[in-house]
């Protein structure tokens, strides 16, 4: 296996497979969740396919944390990748128990080093109490909970996911998304998961990466990639910005939590987590409305001092705003609001102006609160 200095993943993908075009060249962190995000038939599937070396361009080019996998006509066989591949169905050997699915796992890793003991992953996943129970008494989420524990299992140095909450119905994806969550956080490699659903990315991804018509076209953080007012994802009512919080305060007489963000504070109904800890908020596009200057009187607890960063037309009554809290500077935390251009004229909003953004309403990512 050839060796290189990066310690990253570097995909190069060009050529047609099936008639499909594909035209790939990324560089993915060695360490986290990736999400690969697009439209149905965008070539995602067709990425991790490729990763996994069940697919084969005709110009291709793999390194993973400085071990080529494939480079002109060197192609490192699927075989002896040490890839864990979790696909939409959980496809257990319906022979054997989850404690045997989870052996046969084991069993696959040879030489390679653990990244995650036996003990850790059953508790972490919650299995526990399913390890001698037959797989056909299981749920669909206990069934992709075993299929990813048992490529865990295996040693693997990439995990791809393709699609894997994608055949479980909401009840079933928020039962199996926390246990994903607290699994994911403790893992020391990358994890590349293919979906179409922006709930489950804001949840478990810390990197995005867009694709479209077989190319990519957007690619970093997951705060970034989702507040970019260009992109077609923002185009939707459901269109939303992620932000990381740390909680600063609970107070008991108005059941309200304060949380710190990049150029100001936020105030939250209800109580969030413990002080000092770190989370995930989402701000829907369709909650934010804009003053040029700052009400005196609203019922609204979040009226925050923002900067206009970008401007981006939608359709003929439609557009995205790109803020950042703060008037000083364009370091605070960015999220997006959705206003008619009948307001945007109005009101004569521009890039670079000082505002006011009234935050109707908050998500704590996973939960309303």
């Amino acid at each position: 296996m050839k060796n290189t200095q990066s310690k990253e993943i570097i995909a190069k993908f060009s050529g047609s497979l099936d008639q499909f075009d594909l035209s790939v060249d990324v560089t993915l962190p060695a360490r986290g969740v990736t999400a690969l995000f697009g439209r149905s038939g965008c070539g995602k599937t067709t990425v991790l396919r490729c990763l996994a070396g069940l697919s084969r361009v005709d110009r291709g080019y793999l390194s993973v944390k400085g071990k080529v996998w494939q480079d002109g006509n060197y192609f490192l066989p699927t075989p002896k990748r040490p890839v864990g591949f979790v696909f939409q169905e959980a496809s257990l050997f319906p022979h054997l128990s989850v404690d045997e699915n989870l052996t046969f796992g084991q069993r696959r890793a040879g030489d390679r080093a653990n990244i995650i003991s036996r003990d850790d992953l059953v508790e972490l996943l919650g299995l526990g109490a399913l390890m001698n129970r037959s797989t056909h008494h299981l749920s669909g989420g206990e069934r992709q909970r075993v299929a990813i524990g048992r490529a865990l299992l295996s040693g693997p140095e990439l995990l791809l996911m393709d699609e894997p909450l994608a055949a479980l119905d909401r009840l079933s994806k928020n039962e199996i998304i926390p246990y994903l969550d607290r699994l994911f956080k403790t893992l020391d490699i990358p994890m590349i998961f293919v979906s179409h659903d922006t709930e489950e990315v804001e949840r478990l991804a810390d990197h995005m990466v867009i694709m479209d018509r077989g190319k990519i076209v957007s690619n970093g953080l997951l705060s970034d990639v989702l507040s970019d007012p260009a992109l077609f994802i923002a185009e939707g009512p459901k269109t939303s910005s992620v932000i990381e919080v740390e909680v600063v305060s609970f107070s008991e007489v108005d059941k309200i939590t304060e949380v710190r963000v990049e150029g100001g504070r936020l105030q939250i109904p209800g109580q969030l987590s413990d002080v000092g800890s770190k989370q995930r908020i989402s701000i829907a596009a369709n909650d934010v409305s804009l003053a040029k200057e700052q009400p005196s009187e609203t019922t609204i607890l979040n009226v925050l001092p923002a900067r206009i960063l970008d401007i981006h037309l939608l359709d003929g009554a439609r557009c995205n705003l790109l803020l950042s809290i703060g008037h000083q500077n364009e370091d605070g935390a960015r999220f997006l609001a959705r206003i008619t251009q009948r307001s945007l004229r109005k009101f004569d909003f521009a890039i670079g102006h000082n505002i006011y953004a009234q935050v109707k309403s908050v998500s704590m990512v996973g939960a309303k609160i």
